[in-house]
């Protein structure tokens, strides 16, 4: 793995303290590393990642291989490929924020691989006592020149973006993907599903993380499936590559992303920057805890426990200058070197606390992300929302932020569930929820649309379960969300009473179609257009097998639904949606875009509170095509009048009780409506568009 020219004798000599990390020189490798309170330093070369001790190690003394806060030192001969790791010794005081164990092998926070050695094991890093035999070690990495073929970001605009979750394992480990064995679960496999996502009308896959995690972190007999739990910011997960080998990930990874774009579609990386695979005080020591405790997390000022806003033991202290400055290096890094298109920020607001907990007004790193110019092209997306009940969605910071938007994902399951009191909720969620935008001045587009996503029930689970079912997690059914606004429809779980099934295929199809014609931007769940389960499990961050991943037999089980989501892609292209002025009111988006409200009869909305069905006309100021919705989220038929247009006739685009083929159609096949009226079954959706009256 190291390069390193035969017969040459490995020395050092001081180095400098910039740049941080490992940097490979022409002469040899330079390392640099923060850590304000450390009393020494030292640095430990391994020959592998399976050693159980160091090959050479060299202690760093404050005199010389220390200026400011920073250790740094030269080693001459060493280079790519490199093994490395540090042991620091400092203060033991946990109830004042220190917690330095010199008996702890640590890993470099800037490292760019990260490796895992036959005998690591994540127990030894917790309590005192040496793991330098089973721990976790940093490669020393230098990005060779990659192939990239001229391609280029295809830079999407909002308008037109529909994004596509995904995990980057569970998308291809199924052995009926159709994937070489040897390829499935890795970024490889995601390269031979390209078609696919293409067929969908995809224009961005948001990968969840791909920074490297532990998979070890997870209860007794289960694994780190989500890998929401990071070691560090700028290593790839070495296990989503064929070879399994931190080094080959990231020419893999780059060569994803080259084929994405080729392909048309942008790279959205989940990030985590508001807690670590540390844990809390019961934790393991892997790098963070061992450098400078009280920089990198928020601690109790009385008696140095964590803070936990992040519901996961701790939480980082994300507007620490060195923390910031850490977490804009890794963004540039993505960027820069993996060409990375935009980044869902998980638990944004926390990077919105400061290092009291406090909410912000001005959080610097917040307005650092929006304002920097190497990320002024890409897409950021906030989860704006943290597991301490601070909720920002509609006031998040920012000019340019994203927001996924948790009010459309809970308004829309309502109506549809048949809820009482969502229908003027429902009739904003569809307009961009210019009730949440609007009075901040905020575009549309500023709403990431959603039903469902990884956390939580997937589509098919929402309407075929009343509980969650997460007895396989090993905690008692007590993790996960207890409110899900989901509906079984009769039975708990599979049937084969065609009533009900039929029912919930039609209810996944009401939510899909309300999201592809909604304002902002649509986002689906990996497998939610085959009507993919997971058992009823609503939050399956350690089910590494079948629970999660996607069964392409799904594909052809429920190609009805295939094909009703790959056509709303075409009509979304078809009837753009539009992309108003920030600045406009809601009275002026509403004139703008000429929306006229009905119920059963035209012009005669019933905003009441038991009212459970809606209809619109939108005339569309881009194509000048009309479109009528109703939405009848009743349990029974309801029938409604159809507006007239003089010189026009409605043709049926969309009508979700019907079976496929007729249950949609393209603008260019869909057949003329000759009623005046339209008898619309109960839960079902349809959609018309007026084309001018043949002469």
């Amino acid at each position: 793995m190291m390069e390193l020219a035969a017969g040459k004798e490995i020395y050092s000599w001081p180095g400098e303290p910039y740049p941080l990390g490992a940097t490979v020189k022409e002469q040899g490798v330079n390392f640099s590393l923060y850590s304000k309170d450390a009393t020494r330093v030292t640095l430990h070369l391994f020959d592998s990642p399976d050693a159980e001790a160091p090959l050479l190690s060299f202690e760093l003394d404050p005199v010389h291989h220390k200026r400011g806060h920073y250790w740094f030192l030269f080693v001459a001969n060493i280079g790519h490929g490199q093994v490395y790791a540090f042991q620091v010794a400092g203060p033991w005081k946990p109830r004042s924020g220190l917690r330095f164990d010199k008996d702890k092998v640590l890993i470099d926070p800037y490292s760019q691989a990260i490796c895992f050695g036959e005998n690591y094991d994540r127990n030894r890093a917790i309590g005192h006592g040496s793991n330098i035999d089973a721990c976790m070690k940093s490669i020393v990495v230098n990005q060779h020149a990659f192939d990239w073929q001229g391609t280029l970001s295809p830079h999407h605009s909002l308008t037109d973006t529909v994004i596509y979750e995904m995990h980057v394992g569970g998308f291809t480990k199924h052995s009926s993907s159709g994937v070489e064995e040897s390829k499935r679960g890795t970024f490889a496999g995601i390269i031979e599903k390209i078609p696919y996502l293409k067929s969908l009308g995809v224009t961005a896959v948001e990968l969840m993380p791909v920074q490297q995690f532990d998979i070890q972190d997870a209860p007794d007999g289960r694994k780190n499936y989500w890998g929401y739990s990071p070691i560090n910011f700028f290593a790839i997960h070495a296990d989503y590559s064929v070879e399994k080998e931190p080094l080959a990930a990231i020419n893999e990874f780059k060569t994803l992303v080259r084929e994405l774009h080729k392909a048309g579609i942008e790279v959205i990386l989940d990030v985590v920057f508001n807690h670590t695979a540390e844990g809390d005080e019961c934790g393991p020591t892997f790098c963070f805890k061992g450098l400078q405790n009280g920089t990198y997390y928020l601690l109790n000022k009385s008696n140095g426990k964590y803070a936990n806003y992040s519901g996961c033991g701790n939480t980082c202290n994300a507007n620490h200058s060195v923390l910031r400055r850490m977490i804009i290096d890794a963004l540039h890094f993505w960027v820069t070197e993996m060409r990375v298109d935009g980044f869902r920020f998980d638990l944004a607001s926390v990077l919105a606390r400061d290092s009291q907990g406090h909410p912000m007004k001005e959080p610097p790193l917040l307005w650092s992300i929006d304002s920097d110019p190497i990320l002024s092209s890409t897409k950021i997306i906030a989860e704006a929302w943290d597991a301490a009940g601070l909720y920002q969605v509609g006031s998040f910071i920012g000019d340019r932020w994203n927001e996924w938007n948790g009010k459309y994902r809970d308004d829309i399951r309502a109506f549809w569930r048949g809820d009482n009191g969502y229908v003027s909720r429902f009739a904003s969620r569809i307009l961009g929820s210019p009730d949440i935008y609007c009075s901040h001045r905020h575009s549309p587009h500023r709403s990431v649309n959603f039903i469902s996503a990884h956390d939580g029930f997937t589509l098919n689970d929402l309407v075929s379960y009343s509980e969650k079912h997460n007895h396989a997690n090993g905690e008692n059914n007590c993790d996960g969300d207890n409110h899900n606004m989901s509906s079984n429809y009769g039975v708990e779980g599979p049937t084969e009473i065609s009533e009900i099934d039929n029912l919930r295929n039609r209810q996944c199809k009401n939510m899909l179609a309300t999201l592809f014609l909604s304002l902002g931007m649509p986002m689906i769940c990996m497998g939610d257009e085959v009507r993919r389960t997971q058992q009823g499990n609503n939050n399956a961050y350690c089910q590494d097998n079948d629970i999660s991943w996607f069964d392409w037999r799904f594909v052809d089980k429920h190609a009805d639904m295939h094909r009703f989501v790959m056509l709303l892609s075409q009509i979304r292209r078809a009837e753009p949606t539009i992309d108003w002025n920030m600045h406009m009111s809601l009275s002026s988006v509403l004139e703008n875009v000429g929306i006229s409200w009905h119920g059963m009869q035209p012009h005669q909305p019933d905003w009441s509170e038991h009212s459970h069905s809606l209809a619109l006309t939108v005339n569309h100021p881009i194509t000048k095509d009309e479109l009528y919705v109703i939405c009848n989220a009743y349990w029974d038929p309801l029938e409604f009048t159809v507006p007239d247009r003089d010189g026009c006739d409605w043709y049926l685009l969309i009508n979700t009780a019907a079976s496929s083929p007729d249950d949609i159609y393209t603008i260019e096949q869909a057949p003329k409506f000759l009623r005046n009226t339209i008898l619309v079954t109960g839960r079902s959706m349809i959609v018309m568009v007026a084309k001018p009256s043949e002469t």
